[in-house]
């Protein structure tokens, strides 16, 4: 799995760090730096601390801090260069880990996610690495923690693999058997930290999502695949099951903020209804199959919904193109002349097919809506999800609807 990019580490990694290297110094006085740690893939990175502090004293009293720099690769991640920190202290007796939100950390407020309410949104796999690595440190586990065979990990953060993407449009692929040290772990308080999260946050799902008061510790294999966009595509299937919970019955899924506007004006939608679906058509559509909702609306621009009405489901500019053919055959069936298809042919861009599409009367919008549902009501596959589209222009007005 060659790409030419750097790999980097989730926050889930940087996480599960910081928490070794803490409790091993709780331990024995001293902080491991660098600090090896095992992903679940079987990759053993190593991490720079940037935090070291410790204070010695009884049980109740002692605790120490251990902060690594989280690492991105070349992943345009907004965690990237962010402070990750764990403090530990002993617990008492018979609790196992217990795990608290320290600043930038966020809480969950509505059900739905992986987490019950009230907890801190530090992830099961996560949660599951940190309690793993905490009985190695302890003892208390049957030696190393053993995730089962994975890629070998390069000193720069790249992987060789062979074994395709960590992500594909229904979800994570994880390999191995799983850890072998099970258990509550060690009578522990971890308590994770991220300097500046509560502001970093705003700039993610969480609030959509009820995640308050900073961000999410996430990460089911450790690594973060440059350009992957998992952490988005993972928020929309946490925007899914949030609004299930919520017993909306129905969503919009939208590519971008005026269409999102729209959606909301229209249907008179609550914010945790509306989906930040962006280019991942795909991964909207994947998800309701297996978890539907009733009704589904999928709003969007010209450019973005003529490519999924092409067939694509990533609608990235980089990953699929406007297919002016398409829209030409269109005009076409719409009664269009051949003139006029030619034009449409050789428009600059899908905004400008319209154009001379409505110049001439011709509703390129509905069609386009059209074929769009039609695509979506093949990925759904039988879902009990009734799906209709609107098309929209850049002023945020409607151009065409389906459904």
């Amino acid at each position: 799995m060659t790409t030419g990019l750097r790999y980097g580490w989730t926050t889930g990694a940087c996480a599960t760090a910081a928490t070794t290297a803490a409790y091993t110094a709780l331990l024995t006085g001293s902080f491991p730096d660098p600090v090896e740690i095992l992903l679940p893939r079987g990759q053993r990175p190593a991490f720079a601390l940037a935090v070291e502090e410790l204070v010695e004293g009884p049980p109740g009293e002692a605790w120490a801090r251990a902060g690594v720099v989280k690492d991105a690769g070349d992943d345009p991640d907004v965690t990237h260069g962010a402070l990750i920190t764990a403090t530990v202290r002993h617990g008492a007796p018979g609790t196992g880990v217990t795990f608290r939100a320290g600043p930038g950390v966020g809480t969950v407020t509505k059900p739905g996610l992986p987490l019950d309410v009230g907890e801190p949104a530090i992830n099961p796999v996560p949660r599951q690495m940190m309690r793993d690595h905490l009985a190695r440190v302890a003892g208390d586990g049957p030696g190393p923690v053993v995730y089962g065979p994975g890629p070998v990990v390069h000193g720069d953060g790249s992987v060789v693999d062979g074994r395709g993407p960590l992500v594909d449009g229904d979800g994570p692929v994880v390999h191995g058997r799983g850890p072998i040290v099970g258990g509550h772990g060690p009578d522990v308080i971890v308590e994770i930290s991220v300097e500046n999260g509560e502001e970093l946050a705003r700039r993610t799902w969480n609030p959509r999502l009820g995640i308050l008061g900073g961000l999410s510790i996430l990460g089911t294999t450790g690594i973060v695949v440059p350009y992957s966009c998992s952490a988005w595509i993972d928020s929309i299937r946490r925007g899914i099951d949030v609004a299930r919970a919520a017993g909306h019955r129905h969503v919009a899924a939208c590519t971008g903020s005026t269409s999102e506007r729209v959606a909301a004006e229209l249907y008179g939608l609550p914010e945790d209804a509306l989906l930040d679906m962006g280019d991942f058509a795909g991964a909207v559509l994947k998800y309701l199959r297996r978890h539907p909702v009733p009704r589904l609306t999928v709003a969007g621009g010209i450019g973005k919904l003529s490519k999924l009405a092409d067939g694509h489901l990533d609608l990235h500019s980089g990953r699929s193109q406007v297919s002016t053919e398409a829209l030409a055959t269109m005009a076409r069936d719409a009664g269009g002349d051949e003139a006029l298809a030619g034009r449409v042919l050789h428009a600059n861009t899908a905004l400008q097919a319209l154009t001379i599409c409505q110049e001439a009367g011709l509703p390129l919008g509905d069609l386009v809506a059209g074929a769009a549902r039609a695509k979506s009501l093949d990925v759904l596959r039988g879902a009990p999800v009734a799906v209709d589209v609107i098309v929209i222009d850049r002023a945020g007005t409607i151009v065409g609807r389906a459904g």
